[in-house]
Order: C-alpha cells, then sequence, then structure tokens
C-alpha cells in the first residue's frame, strides 16, 4: 500500500482538516492545525507530501521520525501540526486497513467510557449561571472548565481580583459539590498574580487550574505547586516528548494537556502520557479543534491508563455523518474503525473558507498588548 495524495479543507469556524489517499483506496483523516495559523501549516503539510506521497502509510513511526528529524530543524508549532495530522491520518488507515480501532492497536481500551468536561463561557454576562443549570437538569457533564480571567496586568486591583473570585464561586455554588470545576488562567497572569488568585480560590476547590502562567516557565508552575494545594495543568502550546520532559521531571505539574494537533500525533502523546504515568501525574487533552482531532484525543484517551477527562468545543454535528453522542458526561469507546469516523461531504463542502481565521489582539486601557 502506498500514499498516493494528500489533500486539505479550510472549514469553519478556523479548522484544518486533512485527507491522506492511498492506492487501496482507504482514505485517512487528520486535523493539522495551528489556532490562527492554518494556512502556514497547510504549506508545511503540502512540503511534507513531497517526500510522503509514495510511502507505505503503514510505517508510521519510521514516517514520523522522518518527517520529525529529517529536515535539520525541529519541532515548534507548525512543523509538530503539520505532522500530527499526518500521523492522525496514518494511524487512522491502519486501523481501517486492519479494521480495529486505533486504540486496538496501541494495547487495547483500559475503559469503557471517556469522561468529557464542557465549556461555561463566563464573558456573556451572568447567563453563565443559567447555562450551568441547564446542563445539571440533563446531566450533560460531571465537570466543567471556566475561564474567569479577560486581559491581566501585572498586578490587579482588589475589584478585579474579587471579580474573578466571585465568577468561579457563583459556579461553584450553582453546580454544588458534585461537580468538578477547572480554571483556565490561559497564560494571562503574571507568576505573582497566580499566587494569589490560587490562594483565593482554594476555598472552591477546583479540579484543577490551567496555564496559571505562560508555558515555558517551570521554575514558576513549580514554586506555584509548592503554595496551592490545587492541581496545576499545562501543557496545550507544548510540542513533542522533549518540551514535556523537564515539566514530567520535576513534576511542576499535576496534570499535563498535550494537544494531539501540536503536540506530535496520537502515538507521541501516547509516549508522553506513559513518561507522566511514571510520576502519577494525569493526561486531560486539549481539544479546542475540530471533531478528526476530537476522534483521534478519544482514541489515545481510551488506551490510557493516566487519563483524566476530554475537553471539546463540538461532538461533530458540523461535519460528521455520525456525530459523537454524550450522556451522563460519558462518550462510549470507539469501536469503529480507525478513527472511527467519517466525513459528511456535503457539511464539508458548505463549511469550507479561506482559512483567514485570526487570533484576536488583546489591549490594556493604556493600549498595550496583553495576553489572549
Amino acid at each position: 500500500m502506498k500514499i498516493t495524495k494528500l489533500e486539505t479543507f479550510h472549514v469553519k469556524p478556523r479548522w484544518l482538516f486533512l485527507k491522506v489517499h492511498t492506492d487501496a483506496g482507504i482514505v485517512g483523516l487528520g486535523e493539522p492545525v495551528v489556532e490562527g495559523r492554518a494556512q502556514t501549516v497547510e504549506t508545511a503539510v503540502r512540503e511534507i507530501a513531497r517526500w510522503l506521497i509514495g510511502q507505505d502509510p503503514r510505517r508510521i513511526e519510521h514516517i514520523w521520525q522522518c518527517i520529525h528529524r529529517g529536515t535539520f530543524y525541529r519541532g515548534g508549532p507548525i512543523l509538530s501540526s503539520a505532522l500530527s495530522g499526518v500521523e492522525q491520518a496514518l494511524w487512522d488507515i491502519l486501523g481501517k486497513y486492519l479494521q480495529v480501532p486505533v486504540h486496538q492497536l496501541l494495547g487495547g481500551a483500559v475503559r469503557d467510557r471517556i469522561r468529557m468536561y464542557g465549556w461555561i463561557q463566563t464573558e456573556q454576562g451572568e447567563h453563565y449561571i443559567d447555562s450551568v443549570k441547564r446542563s445539571l437538569l440533563q446531566k450533560s457533564f460531571t465537570a466543567y472548565k471556566i475561564g474567569p480571567i479577560g486581559p491581566s496586568r501585572f498586578t490587579e486591583t482588589p475589584a478585579e481580583i474579587d471579580r474573578i473570585v466571585a465568577k468561579v464561586a457563583a459556579v461553584r455554588q450553582a453546580a454544588g459539590n458534585a461537580i468538578d470545576i477547572a480554571v483556565d488562567f490561559h497564560g494571562r497572569a503574571s507568576p505573582a498574580m497566580a499566587r494569589q488568585l490560587a490562594r483565593l480560590l482554594e476555598p472552591y476547590r477546583p479540579m484543577f487550574i490551567e496555564e496559571p502562567v505562560l508555558p515555558g516557565d517551570t521554575l514558576a508552575l513549580k514554586e506555584l505547586s509548592r503554595t496551592t494545594v490545587i492541581p496545576i495543568a499545562t501543557g496545550e502550546r507544548l510540542t513533542t516528548r522533549w518540551q514535556f520532559q523537564e515539566l514530567i521531571e520535576t513534576e511542576a505539574v499535576a496534570i499535563l494537556q498535550p494537544d494531539l494537533s501540536h503536540a506530535g500525533g496520537i502515538f507521541e502523546v501516547r509516549k508522553i502520557a506513559a513518561m507522566a504515568e511514571s510520576r502519577n501525574m494525569a493526561i486531560a487533552p486539549h481539544c479546542p479543534l475540530g471533531p478528526i482531532a476530537l476522534a483521534a484525543s478519544l482514541q489515545l484517551d481510551a488506551c490510557t491508563p493516566n487519563f483524566l477527562c476530554q475537553e471539546h468545543v463540538t461532538l461533530g454535528d458540523d461535519y460528521l455523518t455520525k456525530p459523537f453522542q454524550v450522556a451522563d458526561g460519558y462518550i462510549d469507546v470507539p469501536t469503529a474503525p480507525g478513527l472511527g469516523i467519517e466525513l459528511d461531504d456535503d457539511k464539508l463542502r458548505a463549511g469550507l473558507f479561506q482559512g483567514d481565521w485570526q487570533t484576536p489582539i488583546w489591549t490594556l486601557e493604556d493600549g498595550s498588548f496583553a495576553e489572549w
């Protein structure tokens, strides 16, 4: 079996889908994208295709090594994301070829269903409390994540700190103590602000605080972990096991959040998870992307012992022939071959656009740049 063609599709709202074709008629799906840089990643995929066409798609590790190491420059969000989408598609091809789900090829399922968490948009006035209550009545999820921090200065006023804490308190009160609440800092807080907020949020017992400081500042994460009882999570902007190594070896955080469309793909994240397991650290894959990235994440979740909870922003209603179904906060482990999904070509065509979505630029009141 040989690879014959790669096709990319920019689809709304900001995703890039990939189809890898073979001479056996099997087509693999992947999602190689960096939010706000989809067109750049698409170019990287086309460059990879020059070598990839003609290769045997079943030699996944060999192909991964050649793409990652073969062009002298290694890693980075663009190259790793292009590689990630290609790698996802190769596992999809292999699973379809052997008629088994990808997780079966990685050791088999270690659970029967996969815990999901929902997003609560706290920017939308006070309506977010109503959305929590509706979701609880529908038994949609057993865990939620909120992002109460807006554009942030190095230090904030007591009023702004009180506003942030009040939002978390309101969600906790609405949800009760049987529901997990995670708080995403999105790297917007300085280490000094993160220490203040973590201490004030402790009474509300978050499941974790995410990206309390910018990625790469392992020392700040380690220091913060010593000053709070709240588990700390990070990793969505890191690529490959080498960038995760220091976090794992120093046990700077409790939860790692590799993104399967950025970190190197399914098997690379499985390796990261195995490294983390040796330090009793959990894995909660980052996935604010489309249904192909989610499908890849679910395959990883199914076979990973130290999996915690899965992020998502779509269940695939917009592009899949059979969207995922959540029941009581869980998705059943997929059993269909490969990634277990098929794209609806009519929906795909309806969702096409130029791929020119841009990351918003945030500023502070003085006009200076603020972390998004």
